[in-house]
C-alpha cells in the first residue's frame, strides 16, 4: 500500500527548482519522466517571466493534430477559472492531457482520464495540481461535516475533508495552505491506492506521479518530489 506522507510535512512541499531547461521533445524517442518535468517547469517558468507572451500554437499544428495527440505530460487540476495547465505551463495544442475537478479530487470518471492518458496515450508524468486560494479546500474547512449542501457537493467535501482534518492543529495562518498541500498528497495516493492499472505502472517505472502548488500570486508552480513507485518500501 502507498505510504500516505510522501510530502515533507503538511505545510511544507519539498520544492524541485524553476530553473528552465532546453525542450525535450526533439530528443530521440517519447520523452522521460523526468524530461516531461523539465519542460513543464521551463514553460512556466516562461509563464512567469513573460505572461503576456504568446502560447506555441499555429494553425498548422492544430490541424497536424486532427490526425492523433501524443501528450508529454498528464495533469490533474482544479476547475478553478484562474488555474489552467495550458496557460500556467505555456504549452500548446496536444501537450498536455488535462483533468479538471473541484478541488483536483477523483471519482471513477477521472480515474478513468488518468488511466487513458497513462495507458494509451502513454504520458510518463502524471501532476496532481493544487492552488493557492482553493475554493473546495476552504469551503471544507468552513462546513460543518453534519451540514449538507446537497449531494453532489457534500461527496466533493467528503473527499477533501480527511485532508483538512489531518491539518486542524496547524497555526490558522497556514492552515489553507496546509490542507491544499495535503489534499494533493491525498489525490496522489488515491490514484494509486484506487486505480491497477496507475499502480501496476508507477511499480513497473513507467508512469511518475508528482504533487504541485500553484501560487496565483506570483504564477510559480513549485512540485513536490516524485511520489515513490507503488509498492517501494518507505
Amino acid at each position: 500500500m502507498q505510504a500516505k506522507r510522501w510530502l515533507a510535512g503538511a505545510s511544507v512541499v519539498v520544492m524541485i527548482g524553476l530553473a528552465a531547461t532546453g525542450d525535450p521533445a526533439s530528443a530521440d524517442g517519447p520523452p522521460t519522466a523526468n524530461e516531461s518535468l523539465a519542460r513543464l517547469k521551463a514553460g512556466n517558468a516562461t509563464f512567469v517571466s513573460n505572461p503576456e507572451s504568446a502560447l506555441p500554437i499555429d494553425a498548422a499544428r492544430r490541424t497536424a493534430l486532427a490526425m492523433g495527440q501524443v501528450p508529454f505530460a498528464s495533469v490533474l487540476s482544479c476547475a478553478d477559472s484562474r488555474v489552467a495547465p495550458e496557460v500556467i505551463f505555456h504549452a500548446s495544442l496536444g501537450d498536455l492531457f488535462v483533468v479538471r475537478a473541484a478541488g483536483n479530487v477523483t471519482d471513477r470518471a477521472i480515474l478513468a482520464s488518468i488511466e487513458y492518458g497513462a495507458e494509451h496515450l502513454h504520458t510518463p508524468l502524471v501532476v496532481v495540481m493544487g492552488h493557492e486560494f482553493c475554493g473546495a479546500v476552504k469551503a471544507t474547512m468552513e462546513t460543518p461535516a453534519t451540514t449538507s449542501l446537497g449531494a453532489n457537493l457534500d461527496f466533493l467535501l467528503k473527499a477533501i475533508r480527511p485532508s483538512v482534518n489531518r491539518v486542524s492543529t496547524t497555526p490558522e495562518a497556514g492552515r489553507l495552505r496546509a490542507a491544499i498541500l495535503t489534499n494533493v498528497e491525498e489525490t496522489v495516493n488515491d490514484l494509486i491506492d484506487e486505480s491497477a492499472i496507475i499502480r501496476e505502472m508507477s511499480h513497473k517505472g513507467s508512469v511518475t506521479l508528482v504533487g504541485a502548488y500553484y501560487e496565483l500570486t506570483t504564477g510559480r508552480v513549485y512540485f513536490s518530489e516524485p511520489a515513490p513507485p507503488a509498492g517501494a518500501e518507505h
